[in-house]
């Protein structure tokens, strides 16, 4: 793959990283923040950012064909698997969606440019305006490539000049998107760094974060406390620690009519990302007293993960990861040939998917890869009472299948449990732009204030 070296990610493997190259690297992109990105409206933002998405759905797009042709050896997800994740996120990037992201965030999609009165009932003679960090560290996980790509068009939109610390390995698709921004608009480019270095590195970042004014960081809760503890006093810090996620199919929509709908729905959420991630399902709940029953539902599912493994493969794993499966499978074969309660499918002569229905109402961790746990339950007050007490806390994402009004009524009853987002499913590695991760605010959180306060008209007069 012949990519021009703009970033340092792109420098060749022999090339090592030092702290004055970093150094420099930083203030090169201040630099480059005060001559070609501050003048920038949001406007022109948004359109550059869909632009970009826009390019990427496109079957001829060079990035998008260099990111399924090489992307299976430098990720391990199949192209498939690929092209249907960036196809979900990409999509999104409309003018329309900004618009709404921005005035969720700031009330009105112009606080990032102008100083703004209320918006709401406030009749002080007050208007604000939201600025960003002069310079903003993205410290990413290596697992999705999703999460950073949106991390960097949240800076674009605050007019941050950025760099992007990718763990060792896992820099090829930001990279991609980075050369991707670069070739729509070189001068809005120059204020993104991508770089890639083992984590743990003292040296470095140091260097790093010594030149930044926010950092934000996902992955799990020792590598934030890591992270926080380098960062100098008066850094503002933002991390996204590890979260599960579950399904729910209420005894409702078990019937011959909407099963088959339910159960590609839960296809989906499976194979999405190959189940990685913290929004991708660990277990799927089902209610019990459906037409359909519990343990029907679960071997449904096994034949469609089979069925979706001959059109869009998992992955390849480290021999860890498989290993891991193994031993699950293992354990799970035992237990399901001395108890009527626990079955297992699994897909003959590979770890490609496994479905594993057993009738413990506790959360249990999957093995992630296409391993699915089926638990039929009453309800989901035993779910709440008895099953999630080591998540709780943790929980980001339920995926619901249910008639619309019962919905409703879980969806209350789970955000005061403190799930931070309900879905429904099908769609849980699929949050909107307009998505609060963890329930904060995307772009708020972010921000500095300015208030303006100012004579009232009569006053002046």
């Amino acid at each position: 793959m012949d990519l021009p070296n703009f970033f340092l990610a792109d420098l060749p493997p022999e090339a090592s990283l030092t702290p004055h190259l970093i150094t420099e690297a930083c203030q090169a992109l201040k630099q480059n923040r005060e001559r070609f990105l501050l003048s920038r409206s949001t406007a022109d933002m948004v359109k550059v950012l869909c632009e970009v998405a826009e390019g990427w759905l496109q079957p001829e797009n060079r990035f998008r064909r260099l990111a399924l042709e090489f992307g299976p050896a430098e990720t391990g997800f199949s192209a498939p698997v690929l092209a249907r994740g960036l196809d979900d996120f990409f999509r999104q990037f409309t003018p329309e969606n900004f618009n709404a992201l921005l005035e969720q965030e700031f009330g009105h999609v112009h606080r990032l440019d102008n100083f703004v009165g209320p918006t709401g009932a406030e009749t002080a003679p007050r208007t604000a305006l939201a600025i960003g960090p002069a310079f903003l560290v993205h410290i990413a996980a290596g697992n999705l490539p999703n999460p950073t790509f949106m991390s960097i068009t949240l800076g674009l939109l605050m007019r941050s000049a950025q760099l992007v610390k990718c763990a060792s390995g896992a820099a090829f698709l930001p990279r991609l998107f980075a050369h991707s921004l670069y070739e729509v608009d070189r001068k809005l480019g120059a204020c993104l760094e991508i770089a890639e270095w083992r984590g743990g590195n003292h040296f470095l970042e140091q260097a790093l974060y010594a030149e930044t004014h926010c950092v934000t960081a996902t992955g799990n809760d020792e590598t934030l406390a890591a992270v926080r503890a380098q960062l100098p006093a008066g850094v503002r810090f933002l991390g996204y620690g590890q979260r599960v996620s579950f399904g729910l199919v209420t005894r409702e929509v078990l019937r011959d009519e909407s099963i088959a709908d339910v159960i590609s729905r839960a296809a989906d959420d499976v194979i999405a990302w190959d189940q990685n991630g913290c929004l991708s399902p660990h277990v799927i709940y089902v209610e019990e007293r459906g037409l359909v029953e519990s343990d029907k539902f679960a071997e449904l599912l096994s034949v469609e993960l089979a069925r979706r493994e001959a059109e869009a493969p998992r992955g390849r794993l480290t021999p860890t990861e498989a290993a891991a499966i193994a031993t699950r499978r293992a354990l799970h074969e035992t237990l399901a040939a001395h108890r009527a309660d626990v079955k297992i499918w699994q897909s003959p002569g590979s770890t490609a998917w496994t479905v594993v229905f057993e009738h413990d109402v506790r959360f249990q961790y999957s093995c992630l890869n296409r391993y699915i746990f089926v638990k039929p339950i009453p309800d989901l007050e035993i779910v709440l009472q008895q099953g999630l007490d080591a998540v709780q806390g943790k929980i980001s994402t339920v995926g619901i299948a249910a008639w619309p009004d019962k919905t409703r009524e879980l969806a209350r009853i789970l955000a005061r449990h403190g799930v931070t987002r309900i879905c429904p499913l099908g769609r849980m590695q699929n949050p909107p732009l307009t998505w609060r991760h963890d329930g904060r605010p995307a772009l708020a959180d972010l921000v500095t204030w300015t208030d303006f306060e100012t004579e009232t008209t009569n006053e002046h007069q």
